[in-house]
């Protein structure tokens, strides 16, 4: 981590990511695009989620998450390279001329290289069928459903323990505490993902959330109870109602919202703690 000299009270207490081992390279063009930034509004114009706006100006790496279009070809890393989009550092890897982004692992580096096959050495960074990848081996961008491209673990630091095979099911434990299972078809890779450090970040200042897109929050019980079931009342005042609500009254603490016919409630072993 990096932390700073307390010029200020803001930067005191901020800490940020060490990107010193990332290549000093501009990003690969072919490889870039431009995302409409929506604020949170749906396709009607109306704000679905709030807070968010504003923002650094940022261009959207195409990342593989399938990795197959390369089946048993090695493809070389050439650069690490920071996402303003996600969690993860990616990598730019090429594959005997073509270039791709890959979610990167950690301890990757330049000049490693890295291959998608049934038959791959089990090194950090290749990718196999999770049919075989032996148990206890830790795995990263898993695929959910075979060919569709990894779903599972895929933010900064994440990782799944393969627990067992059998039936042509893989047996999963997430880092949520979750066991699942998954299709031994669907490909993994392994290893667990770079920028494990991104959790110790502290923000330190507003300004730098709304450079992040993050727009102010302002707390139920400083609003006026024509805003918020919490508002109102003489100076401070706890919250007056027996469960916690959303701004317009939906129950949130101890609701369940996940749909009990669910397609993916059959795979699940064991929900998190």
């Amino acid at each position: 981590m990096k932390s700073y000299k307390p010029t200020s009270a803001s930067r005191r207490s901020m800490t940020n990511v060490d990107y010193s081992g990332l290549s000093k390279v501009e990003p690969h063009k072919p490889l870039l695009m431009k995302l409409k930034s929506r604020g949170g509004r749906n396709n009607q114009g109306r704000i679905t989620m709030r807070h968010q706006g504003g923002g650094n100006a940022k261009l959207y790496r195409m990342v593989d998450f399938g990795q197959i279009e390369f089946l048993n070809v090695p493809g070389k890393v050439e650069t690490l390279e920071y996402d303003p989009y996600r969690t993860a550092f990616i990598a730019k890897v090429s594959y005997k001329g073509a270039y791709r982004y890959v979610l990167a692992p950690h301890d990757l580096k330049v000049g490693d290289t890295m291959v998608t096959s049934e038959s791959a050495p089990l090194r950090t960074g290749n990718r196999l069928k999770l049919r075989n990848i032996p148990v206890g081996y830790h795995v990263y961008n898993v695929e959910l459903t075979p060919g569709k491209g990894g779903q599972l673990a895929r933010s900064a630091g994440s990782y799944a323990e393969v627990l067992a095979n059998a039936d042509g099911y893989t047996d999963l434990k997430l880092m949520s505490g979750e066991i699942r299972r998954a299709n031994w078809e669907g490909f993994a890779s392994l290893g667990q993902v770079s920028n494990i450090e991104h959790n110790l970040v502290s923000i330190g200042k507003a300004g730098r959330s709304r450079w992040l897109g993050i727009r102010p929050t302002v707390r139920g019980k400083a609003m006026n109870p024509v805003d918020h079931p919490y508002g109102g009342g003489e100076g401070s005042q706890p919250r007056g109602t027996r469960k916690p609500k959303t701004k317009w009254g939906k129950i949130t603490g101890g609701h369940k919202t996940r749909n009990r016919k669910k397609w993916s409630n059959q795979l699940i072993i064991e929900r998190r703690k």
